[in-house]
């Protein structure tokens, strides 16, 4: 009786189980996929290429390489997110990061945590490595420019409906004088129902 109790316990296990099998393919990077409704890869991506695009086609930058006569160097500061959901700003800001560098019109340096890793490098150089290869102190690119901004959303929902509306607003500052060179924004409008 024992035997065919857990004989039948196997078999309907197994059959449960069957049901809620999980089929898990892979698929290209560049394909749009949105499950959720909510900012995905894809948003991400598709903002970074269309606000650097805004941001290389600006007037800023033939008036900096007229004025200064180089590539403008920029740094990414913070970009906030005032969703209201959770964001990687992190990858959004490598996303417009990698745009600048592919597009060569200006160089990028270094912000945040990732300056001061590279600045304890040269600061244990100075102690471990040879006077040949330690790298001086004082030799940092300066940024002309600083990058920052904001993801805000605003949803709208009604019975089984919803709206998710996303805004990036993005800002060049000039670093020496403050000056507000470009501002540009992004929207994505998402349509859901359940």
């Amino acid at each position: 009786m024992k035997y065919l109790a857990l004989c039948s316990l196997l078999i309907f296990s197994l059959l449960i189980q069957g049901c809620f099998t999980r089929k898990v393919e892979r698929v290209g990077t560049q394909e749009n996929i949105d499950l959720s409704g909510r900012w995905n890869d894809s948003d991400s991506r598709m903002t970074a290429e269309a606000m650097v695009d805004q941001i290389l086609g600006g007037r800023w930058i033939d008036n900096h390489v007229n004025n200064r006569g180089d590539r403008p160097v920029v740094i990414v500061g913070l970009v906030y997110n005032k969703s209201h959901e959770h964001i990687s700003a992190e990858t959004f800001i490598r996303d417009v990061e990698r745009s600048f560098i592919n597009s060569g019109r200006v160089r990028l340096v270094q912000a945040g945590d990732k300056r001061e890793e590279l600045r304890q490098e040269r600061a244990s150089q100075q102690d471990f490595a040879s006077i040949e290869t330690a790298k001086a102190w004082g030799e940092e690119l300066g940024a002309d420019y600083m990058l920052n901004g904001d993801i805000n959303s605003i949803v709208d929902t009604h019975g089984r409906e919803r709206v998710n509306y996303y805004q990036v607003n993005l800002e060049l500052t000039d670093i020496q004088t403050s000056e507000v060179v470009w501002i540009g924004d992004k929207s994505i409008r998402k349509y859901i129902r359940n």
